[in-house]
């Protein structure tokens, strides 16, 4: 006789996995009115299917942008719906599980956890559409895509049966931690492991929409100046760091007053640390090692008149930190190149490097709520791996008194603090003063992404 399956954590039967579902047409155009909600559900859908298929949401959401050559309005419908699906992606598995006997097909999935979250109340207590609307418009984007037509009837049937079961189905899911934290289980046990008095607060910062958090240039006007300018414009807004302004409704880019003239740049809170701990002098020999997308080295340049060299792997990447030089009217080195060489180096000696490693991103998922379903449990060990690689190859490139400061964006100590003390003892490394882990937060005096910072000196 056969051994049985052990149970699966997630609660999902064998049929309800995704490795079980076949290729779908993500470039199809349907014939739905652009201002629908039945073309923004389906939009957002063909971006989440793409998502499970291991495709970062910002690129899912660029390709179905240009494929669906939705407006403007439609762009922004496709993106809410979208990041909410990714904030409540094991909640709506859960309950797509519970009422369907057999897994749907992966657009049908995908196109139920963006009505789901929909029909229920956010945060703040708030249902964006009617229910009953939802369940039309998602059941019309179904009968619209090859791949969901023949699931119309089982679009409505789920979703109806979620309005007149809402609480039970709500209550039964929610006895499965990947449904009740809306985060994979070996994140949540990470979490656990790492946080255990906190990790509940941490995984619930992480399921909140972010704050639009802006950085006051320095150069071109004071935090006291911004926020009266703000004011004049009719934009709440408070200071949450020494040069952060969080908005208190976030607003388009473009619309955000001194914007394109250069005077704020958007930036969180937490991240907007890293330059001042460099102790910039005028003149110094700077390198921002994994400088996409260029907020750090923007702010380097706005505290001191220092020779900056932005290192990033990405060329495509790098583009953007030359973007927001210019638009900020600065100057800086930029060069393509993976931190981990030495080929690009001319052998001259840094007075300072800011090496912001590759990690988990686990600290920032409230920004990009797709890498808790993107990333798996065996990326720390390699990101870790990577990154210290990458600190002690930057570290022979740094000047006798220098200061080399470790940034990650990870919540995992493995990427954090294990790896800045082994970085000391390996390379004898002076630590200095540095806020070390921070946790994330949003309240209204403080407010930031989950980010760890390390000082080094370099003695002479």
């Amino acid at each position: 006789m056969g051994t049985a399956p052990a149970p699966d954590p997630s609660g999902l039967r064998a049929s309800h996995h995704r490795d079980l579902k076949p290729a779908l047409q993500t470039t199809y155009k349907a014939e739905l009115k652009p201002d629908s909600l039945a073309f923004a559900l389906l939009g957002a859908a063909t971006a989440v299917v793409q998502v499970r298929g291991g495709t970062a949401l910002p690129q899912a959401l660029t390709g179905v942008f240009g494929a669906q050559e939705a407006t403007a309005q439609g762009r922004g419908a496709i993106q809410d719906i979208a990041y909410r699906a990714m904030r409540q992606l094991g909640r709506s598995d859960a309950l797509v599980a519970a009422m369907a006997p057999k897994a749907p097909e992966p657009l049908v999935t995908a196109l139920l956890a963006c009505a789901l979250p929909l029909m229920q109340a956010d945060a703040a207590g708030v249902t964006p559409y009617e229910a009953f609307t939802v369940v039309d418009q998602a059941v019309t984007a179904a009968g619209s895509h090859p791949d969901t037509v023949r699931a119309k009837g089982m679009v409505n049937a789920l979703l109806r049966r979620f309005l007149r079961e809402r609480d039970t189905l709500l209550a039964e899911v929610g006895l499965q931690p990947v449904a009740r934290y809306n985060y994979p289980q070996w994140w949540i046990d990470a979490a656990i492991t790492a946080y255990p008095q906190e990790w509940q607060r941490i995984l619930a910062a992480g399921d909140a929409a972010p704050p639009l958090t802006l950085r006051v240039n320095a150069r071109k006007g004071s935090v006291d100046d911004y926020l009266a300018m703000l004011a004049e414009a009719g934009i709440g807004a408070r200071q949450v760091g020494p040069f952060a302004v969080r908005l208190d409704k976030p607003v388009g880019v473009h619309a955000i007053p001194g914007f394109d003239a250069g005077l704020v740049s958007v930036q969180d809170a937490g991240a907007q640390l890293a330059a001042p701990l460099l102790d910039l002098q005028d003149g110094m020999r700077v390198l921002d090692a994994c400088a996409a997308p260029g907020g750090k080295t923007c702010h380097m340049l706005e505290l001191a008149d220092v020779q900056v060299t932005a290192l990033d792997a990405d060329p495509r990447r790098l583009a953007r930190v030359g973007e927001n030089l210019e638009r900020l009217g600065l100057s800086a080195t930029l060069q393509a190149a993976e931190a981990q060489a030495r080929g690009w180096w001319d052998g001259a000696g840094f007075d300072r490097i800011l090496a912001d490693v590759p990690c988990t991103a686990s600290g920032i998922v409230r920004r990009h709520p797709d890498i808790r379903w993107l990333r798996r449990k065996a990326d720390t060990i390699q990101l870790a791996t990577l990154s210290a690689e990458i600190l002690d190859n930057l570290w022979q490139m740094l000047r006798p008194n220098g200061k080399l400061l470790f940034v990650t964006c990870s919540l995992w100590p493995q990427e954090s603090e294990a790896q800045a003390a082994a970085f000391a003892v390996r390379n004898r490394a002076t630590r200095l003063d540095a806020p070390g882990q921070l946790l994330p937060v949003g309240a209204a005096e403080q407010d930031h992404d989950g980010l760890f910072y390390a000082l080094f000196q370099k003695d002479a």
